[in-house]
Order: structure tokens, then sequence, then C-alpha cells
């Protein structure tokens, strides 16, 4: 584990709340305060998931250590093609732009499922769990304000943020399994 792995893990992860962020901006087309809720929420949301799924992981750990990096290119595999397969289908909660919390809540809820397995890649490597946590959080939380602006400001891009997000799990999943199977 290094630090460009985490970063390019905490843009990928990041891409789900940045593609409903730019929604949420082109459905709303002005600046509204509850973006930065919003993204703080997202952001709080992938911090959290992963301290879950390491936690569940570690009731395994002595399994982890011999197949994490069939782990890992198994769950950023799966992640990445679902988010690939995601982008190709419309989803009920990128129809409208609601600001109420419990939509906030239901939205980040839905955007950082995926995200609980990522702590099972820090199993192995459990001093880079906060700092990585804090940093995809902060990621996440910046492509969703970001993303909302964008939306908000640019107007209708046609740029598919989940399937550039599947893309890179995918190779993110492919990488750490080589390092791990050559080291």
């Amino acid at each position: 584990m290094d630090w460009l792995n985490v970063i390019i893990m905490g843009v990928g992860l990041a891409m789900d709340c940045c593609a409903i962020s730019i929604v949420q901006g082109l459905n709303q087309r002005q600046w509204h305060p509850r973006a930065l809720l919003m993204a703080a929420i997202f952001g709080l949301f992938h911090m959290g998931m992963p301290i879950i799924g390491y936690f569940a992981g570690n009731l395994f750990v002595e399994f982890m250590q011999h197949y994490a990096p069939w782990i890992a290119l198994a769950l950023l595999g799966f992640l990445g093609a679902k988010m690939i397969w995601e982008s190709y289908h419309e989803k009920d909660e990128e129809k409208s732009a609601n600001w109420n919390i419990t939509n906030l809540l239901l939205l980040a809820v839905a955007t950082s499922v995926d995200v609980l397995a990522t702590g099972l890649l820090f199993v192995p490597y459990p001093e880079w769990l906060i700092q990585s946590v804090v940093t995809i959080g902060c990621i996440t939380a910046m492509f969703s304000l970001g993303g909302y602006l964008l939306g908000v400001y640019v107007g209708r891009l046609k740029i598919n943020m989940e399937l550039i997000g599947g893309i890179v799990l995918i190779g993110l999943g492919i990488k750490i399994c080589i390092e791990g199977l050559c080291s």
C-alpha cells in the first residue's frame, strides 16, 4: 500500500458521489448552500464505511493475509464492474435534487455501501487505515462539491463519471494483485 494507491482508490470511489452531485447541480442550476452539507455527508460516509469493513475483516486476518491480492482484485474488480454497469443505467436518486436530510443520508448510504468492502483492503496494512480513510473522505467531499459546481456552472456535460471511476477501480485492483503476487 502506498499514497498513490490510496489517492487513486479515493478518486475511483468518489466517482459515484461526483456523478450524483453533478446531477444535483444540473437540477438545481444555481448555488445552494446545502451542497456543502451534501459533500460533507458523502465524505463522512466514505470515511466510516471502510473502517467498518476493516474491523469486520480483522475477524478473518489470517485468511486475509494469504489471499489479500486476490481479494483486492475481486473486490475492486466487482466494484468497478458494478460502477461501469450502473453508468449505463439511470438511477432513481439521480432524477431530482431533493435537499432534505433524509434524502442526503439515503444518497450517502447508497453511494458508500460499495466503500464498505474497501476496508478489507487495509487488513494487511493497519497502519494505513486512518490516514487512508481520511484521504478517501476528503477526496469524496471535494469531488462531490466540485461535481455539484460543475453541474451548476458548466451545464449538461456528457462525461460518464461512474464509467471512469469503474475503470479506475478495476485498474487499481489489477495493480494491487500484481504487486501482491510479485512481493
